[in-house]
């Protein structure tokens, strides 16, 4: 078997679309500023439900990005992933021509897709009938869309695929757009993750399940990863997107460079649909195989985006995971869970979360983990909380864990090592 000579791959080019705001420079601002993007929902009538609270994308309009006709034909989730890919070109100044569209290639996840359509639609069928359904129906809904509709309006003809893990669904499809880039099968590619599941059946399936915080009362505190008082997950929405680049490449254009991206592990607990293994098995071999694939010690980690879901299961086993992963290293790495600030965007919470580590590398400076009063005592590693801290951040990590058992690690470092 012949070897394949790997290709270094950076990061170019940044999207986001988030409850905190709608590029990435506000997005980082409100992160650093500890600002909380939850608020009582706008997006329905939440009257009926126990969970009334969400990080919504405030002020997004579309057609700053699409034709009227063409974000019509668009669910919410696809309009996020489409605004923010093509934020990431812009921040790259990557032009997408005849020449090299067959080398850029995109890989989008979602965990759900277009709900709120499927919902519409359904609403449609029960009170007018089958045949005043859209026929946009169904390619407005699957998740896929997303990529696809991307390579559409970029031009991207390279690889092109989706992710759907759940909530790791976003940082699979950002370690396997490393691995495109890394292998050789694409220059560029764009990559991340994209939900827009705030809706009347989404609150309602994730209520019975039990797994909604009911802080409706104080929004601002209702997600508070770590904390003994946590009471459950607060839903978010938006997209995250980065533009992966074979570093040889972005070199011989004089790209601008955020950091470069290492490693990627990825397993499963193989245990049960929505619980994480006791213990935190899976999620430690996700950290450990990722740290394997950069060549890292653990004592190298600076800092680790943590999956940090403000759930009772979570944020305990994801600790203990890190401890496994990490030895005595896990009581000196800053750790810090974002979804205090923006909620949990589902699928879309990969490439928001990459967003920000890397931001954190490119500007060493750590992300707090807000509301964080009364630390769980299973939970006593630093989470560097209610306020940022600059600190150089030579290596970071981002986890992302989902339904199923799907467990991801990602790997970036500083660009050009210190």
């Amino acid at each position: 078997m012949t070897s394949v000579e790997l290709k270094r791959v950076v990061v170019t080019g940044l999207g986001a679309i988030t409850p905190l705001g709608n590029n990435p420079a506000d997005y980082w601002a409100g992160l650093i500023s500890g600002r909380n993007g939850i608020a009582p929902i706008t997006l329905f009538d939440p009257a009926r439900h126990d969970s009334r609270i969400a990080g919504e994308v405030k002020g997004f309009d579309p057609h700053d990005y699409l034709e009227k006709k063409e974000a019509k034909r668009m669910d919410r989730f696809a309009q996020f992933a489409v605004a923010a890919s093509k934020q990431a070109l812009a921040d790259a100044n990557f032009q997408i021509t005849a020449l090299n569209a067959e080398q850029v290639g995109v890989i989008i996840g979602t965990g759900i897709g277009g709900l709120k359509v499927l919902e519409d639609q359904q609403e449609i069928y029960l009170n007018r009938g089958p045949d005043r359904c859209s026929p946009f129906m169904i390619p407005m809904m699957i998740g896929n869309m997303a990529a696809g509709l991307t390579a559409i309006h970029t031009g991207a003809k390279g690889p092109n695929t989706c992710t759907v893990t759940a909530c790791a669904a976003g940082s699979n499809a950002v370690g396997d757009a490393f691995r495109m880039v890394q292998r050789g099968f694409a220059q560029a590619m764009l990559c991340g993750g994209t939900e827009a599941a705030v809706t009347p059946l989404s609150f309602a399936g994730f209520a019975a399940a039990r797994a909604l915080s009911t802080r409706n009362e104080e929004p601002q505190k209702a997600c508070r990863p770590f904390d003994v008082d946590r009471n459950g997950f607060v839903m978010g929405e938006g997209a995250g997107i980065l533009l992966l680049e074979e570093l040889e490449h972005a070199l011989s254009r004089g790209a601008k460079i955020y950091g470069e991206m290492i490693g990627y592990g990825m397993t499963c607990d193989a245990y049960h649909m929505t619980s994480p293994v006791p213990g935190g098995s899976g999620a430690a071999r996700a950290m450990q195989l990722a740290m394997k694939d950069a060549g890292l010690d653990p004592s190298q980690v600076s800092y680790i985006n943590a999956h940090g879901t403000s759930t009772q299961a979570n944020d305990s086993t994801e600790t203990a995971a890190i401890k496994q992963a990490l030895g005595e290293s896990a009581y000196k790495v800053a750790i810090s869970s974002t979804k205090s600030m923006t909620g949990h965007l589902l699928g879309g919470s990969g490439g928001i979360e990459a967003v920000a580590t890397i931001l954190a590398v490119a500007n060493d400076h750590i992300p707090p983990t807000i509301n964080l009063d009364n630390p769980d005592p299973l939970c006593d590693l630093d989470y560097v909380p209610h306020t940022s801290r600059q600190a150089t951040v030579e290596v970071a990590l981002s986890n992302s864990f989902g339904f199923g058992g799907h467990n991801v690690t990602i790997a970036m470092r500083k660009y050009p090592q210190t």
